[in-house]
């Protein structure tokens, strides 16, 4: 069986590619190489780190390649030699020069986390929280020239779970992923796939979210900032300031019912909901946080030593970074 399956290179980064490199190890897909991004320096030593999909590589013996550029001529001359039939993308990091996505027979697909053409772009899962959305999903499609705008292969919806966090469907949207990419590339192998072009009207646009992007105003309705917390958390991050030092928030819940007389972020002291908030409409309840230099924990947690003075405002020092 598996002489007649396509030998496929997969390109990926991040944890939320590992489901669907283990998946195809596990169902025997002959993978001929694993592409991501050179180890980066991390941590307070500035150690290099290999990225989670070289470490999941390397448990399984695969030949792993780390170009600086996949457009440098060297790693192209590479790329021809090894004369894939499929080319695997999931959260790469890099953009592929043409070369590499018209070359192989069966393509090059890519596994988005959205719905598209919603969503284009890098921080889908992220932005489709933070707008409310109340379903979202994963879409193979087959790569062109254009961000994320190529030919749709597969796509399933999934609900966005009430109170669901961007750590939480990260997790299930990267096992969601690598079933789809499975039917897919079992699809494509048996010739039952049909393209179908995206519906370029339609698209929304998702931009890279940056660690300062996460930085909560208090003016907005309570709903709109627990749906801020919801898709910044944990990654790039929602924070906020108290006496000098940030606070970052990981779990938050809104009540627009009451009506909110206080200016926005006012403490309003902690209760059996978290610590209660004043917003620019209704409260903000914080359930999750970490103040700078302790460790992250629940706010009940917290408050056994820390007390929180009612009527303090939060987010009064917005010049200092996180």
């Amino acid at each position: 069986m598996s002489e007649t399956r396509p030998r496929i290179l997969f390109m990926g980064t991040p944890e939320f590619a590992v489901p669907s490199l283990e998946l195809l190890v596990e169902k025997a897909w002959p993978i001929i190489g694993v592409v991501t991004q050179p180890d980066r320096p991390k941590g307070r030593g500035q150690r290099l780190v290999a990225s989670p999909v070289k470490e999941a590589a390397g448990r399984h013996g695969l030949a792993v390649l780390q170009p600086e550029k996949v457009r440098a001529p060297a790693f192209l001359e590479i790329f021809s030699a090894l004369a894939p039939d499929m080319v695997v993308l999931v959260a790469f990091g890099q953009i592929l020069p043409k070369e590499m996505i018209d070359g192989p027979p069966l393509g090059c697909v890519n596994v988005h986390p959205s719905l598209l053409p919603r969503y284009r772009g890098a921080a889908p899962m992220n932005w489709a929280l933070i707008r409310g959305e109340e379903k979202t999903g994963i879409t193979i499609m087959r790569m062109d020239e254009g961000v994320d705008s190529g030919d749709i292969l597969l796509q399933e919806e999934t609900p966005i779970e009430p109170g669901e966090t961007y750590d939480h469907l990260h997790d299930r949207l990267a096992v969601l992923g690598a079933q789809c990419l499975l039917r897919t590339i079992e699809g494509l192998a048996a010739g039952t796939v049909r393209p179908v072009p995206q519906d370029h009207s339609l698209a929304t646009f998702a931009p890279r979210l940056k660690k300062e992007d996460g930085l909560i105003r208090w003016e907005a309705p309570a709903r709109a900032i627990a749906r801020f917390v919801a898709g910044l958390s944990s990654v790039p991050g929602a924070y906020t300031h108290l006496d000098g030092k940030v606070l970052k928030v990981f779990a938050a819940e809104a009540e627009e019912a009451t009506p909110c007389c206080e200016a926005p972020g006012t403490i309003i002291g902690p209760d059996q909901r978290g610590l209660k908030i004043a917003a620019g409409g209704g409260y903000v309840y914080l359930k999750d946080i970490q103040l700078e230099s302790r460790k992250r924990m629940p706010v009940s947690e917290f408050l056994r030593g820390f007390r929180f003075v009612p009527g303090k405002r939060l987010g009064m020092e917005e010049g200092k970074k996180v």
